[in-house]
């Protein structure tokens, strides 16, 4: 899949240059910032639902399928990777400090976790919190993916939403929108940081 959508992004470079931009944009944008940040920038851009949902889909559902096999063989000791040892870290903390709260509900809390906009919640965290609670891979990867496809459903229609209403008002509405969003994301990396920081 991975393979696939890369190819996909190299022709478009080759038969749309200005289109591919955005996409690859997108794609920087989702892995960095998450879902609301990419869909916020699509949209931004004049992008319609059907380019929007699918590409935010198709990456996510690629993030969980590359990074829960790497984390779990991290996990057996099967691969030991210096460079995203801390990535696994941070993730494994988050994933334990949230997991008595899904426990708790079992799947529907797993569903919850991914679905909810919370900071550092979503389907890579999600993944892992199911595997230490010991789900089977299929359903773990099952309710997960579920839960990314469902709130990728819920940001577009309200991003796009918000962002007629804002369009209305100013040629300018969506580009400062974008910026407000793009604010808002990095104040709560840097908030979230500081408190993990205080914490320790």
């Amino acid at each position: 899949m991975a393979f696939i959508f890369a190819s996909w992004l190299a022709i478009k470079m080759l038969t749309s240059p200005e289109e591919s931009q955005v996409f690859i944009g997108m794609t920087a944008t989702e892995i960095m910032f998450g879902r609301a940040a990419a869909m916020a920038f699509g949209y931004s851009l004049g992008l319609e639902h059907t380019l929007v949902i699918p590409i935010c889909m198709i990456i996510e559902t690629i993030l969980v399928l590359l990074f829960y096999p790497l984390f779990v063989f991290s996990w057996r000791h099967l691969i030991v990777t210096n460079l995203l040892k801390k990535v696994f870290e941070r993730i494994k903390k988050a994933a334990e400090a949230n997991k008595d709260k899904v426990q708790k509900y079992g799947v529907i809390g797993l569903f919850a976790f991914v679905w909810f906009p919370f900071w550092m919640t979503g389907p890579v965290v999600g993944c892992v919190i199911g595997f230490l609670l010991g789900m089977r891979v299929w359903l773990n990867m099952a309710v997960v993916l579920t839960a990314t496809y469902t709130a990728i459903l819920g940001w577009a229609l309200f991003l796009r939403h918000l962002h007629e209403r804002v369009a209305s008002y100013s040629s300018y509405g969506a580009m400062a929108l974008m910026g407000l969003l793009f604010i808002i994301i990095v104040l709560g990396y840097l908030l979230n940081k500081t408190f993990r920081e205080n914490k320790k």
